[in-house]
């Protein structure tokens, strides 16, 4: 029985950085889909079920923080990793107090992402 190809959704309002990340994650085999901002993603996942969402927190419209508040009223059993190039004491508390996996530092380190990846999916 071959297993479900992993979805795995990217929020960052930077969009090359976005689709980078989106491009290395589809060659270590994941399916992957993007959004711009906390609003984009919320309407995405209306429609599709993701194993993983892995969000900027400093973006406009709806940042990462108050993106990360509504997953965990509307989807609270979402594996989510929060990235950001202002990493400060606060921001972690409260990311991981509302459920957040995990909490990294721009620029992501790839071989970092993955090992977080593979800990969420195993």
């Amino acid at each position: 029985m071959v297993e479900q190809q992993k979805r795995i959704l990217v929020v960052d309002d930077e969009e090359n950085a976005r689709i980078a990340l989106s491009k290395i994650l589809a060659r270590e085999g994941y399916e992957v889909a993007s959004a711009g901002n906390g609003y984009e993603a919320l309407n995405y996942l209306r429609g599709k079920e993701v194993e993983l969402i892995i969000t900027d927190i400093n973006m406009p419209e709806m940042n990462g923080m108050t993106f990360l508040r509504e997953l965990s009223r509307s989807h609270p059993d979402s594996n989510v990793i929060m990235v950001t190039a202002y990493g400060e004491v606060e921001s972690y508390i409260e990311a991981m107090n509302l459920g957040a996996f995990e909490y990294i530092n721009k620029p992501v380190k790839i071989d970092e992402l993955k090992k977080i990846i593979r800990k969420i999916f195993n």
